[in-house]
């Protein structure tokens, strides 16, 4: 799919009690910057300043619209954007009309939409990247190929509160999957889940009467004997939690000849330099909480024009 197409995701409108949220949190009561610098029209340009994956254009964007501004992109969503020969090591990415308090009220709001967004879909195409050059062909993905890992590197609910659909979007801007959502978009259950409801078998059972055939289910799995009553008792993906990766392959190979359409996922520790030992063709997910946790920011600003000194 083409990064730009991602868009289509979030070209509605979107939700204006979060952007009235995040706003009010910045503009609690007076703007006194907005007073001094009044109604003018202005044309601000936003400007990237360090190497990485543009993502949360739509985001963006609706910040100003709320606002009353308009914005114009010169790159598209998903580009890598590399400063290093640009003038002044920035390059131009958007320009942003409207009057100039309202420029710079949303300002600071946007940009660390932005920037998170951003950070984190170039994290999610490095690691991409990384599978993309080596590792096996997964036997439950849809592409056939004897070159790179094809299975999924994916995110988790390890997320920022509020901040979700951002962070989210920028995983599959990157190339990589978000995984679910929320709670209501596929049942986990994990180690709590079984403990509060006896057994492995007990715990599937109730999850599948509640969610019926359209809800996939995923168990979490200390052992070879959790992950064999997970997929007996009918659980579409066991989650092989904090093995070694030698062990985990193990694990994963001897489900795969007893379960062939049962989906392996690994989790728990996984690291964007120990990602790779994890690699093989049993293994169709690796899950990663490090998608979105401790990801740095990429810097973006957003400028007017410096007046002419006479």
């Amino acid at each position: 799919m083409e990064q730009d197409q991602l868009e289509h995701l979030t070209t509605f409108q979107w939700d204006k009690s979060t952007i009235e949220l995040w706003l009010k949190e910045d503009i609690p009561s007076f703007d006194y910057g907005g007073f001094v610098v009044g109604d003018k029209n202005e044309v601000a340009t936003l400007f990237c300043k360090q190497n990485g994956v543009l993502a949360g254009r739509t985001f963006f964007q609706e910040v100003f619209t709320y606002l009353g501004c308009s914005v114009e992109w010169m790159i598209k969503e998903g580009t890598h954007i590399d400063v290093t020969s640009a003038e002044k090591k920035r390059v131009p990415v958007a320009i942003v009309r409207g009057e100039a308090r309202k420029i710079l009220a949303g300002e600071r709001t946007a940009l660390n939409i932005l920037a998170r967004c951003s950070g984190i879909a170039t994290r999610a195409r490095a690691l991409r990247q990384t599978a993309d050059a080596q590792g096996k062909t997964s036997l439950r993905m849809s592409v056939v190929t004897n070159e790179g890992y094809r299975g999924c590197i994916a995110g988790t609910r390890k997320t920022t509160p509020g901040f979700r659909a951002v962070e989210k979007y920028g995983i599959m801007v990157g190339g990589c999957d978000p995984h679910r959502m929320d709670l209501s978009s596929m049942i986990m259950l994990k180690d709590n889940h079984v403990w509060s409801t006896g057994s492995i078998t007990k715990a599937v059972q109730k999850a599948k009467r509640g969610g019926g055939f359209a809800l996939k289910i995923d168990v979490e799995c200390q052992t070879f004997e959790d992950a064999e009553e997970a997929a007996k008792a009918g659980a579409d993906i066991v989650m092989l939690d904090n093995f070694a990766p030698e062990e985990l392959k193990k694990t994963a190979r001897r489900l795969k000849s007893l379960f062939p359409t049962l989906l392996i996922e690994a989790s728990g520790g996984v690291t964007g330099n120990t990602v790779a030992e994890y690699f093989d063709d049993s293994v169709d997910i690796i899950s990663m909480g490090s998608l979105t946790q401790g990801v740095p920011h990429i810097d973006f600003s957003l400028k007017v024009p410096q007046p002419n000194k006479a």
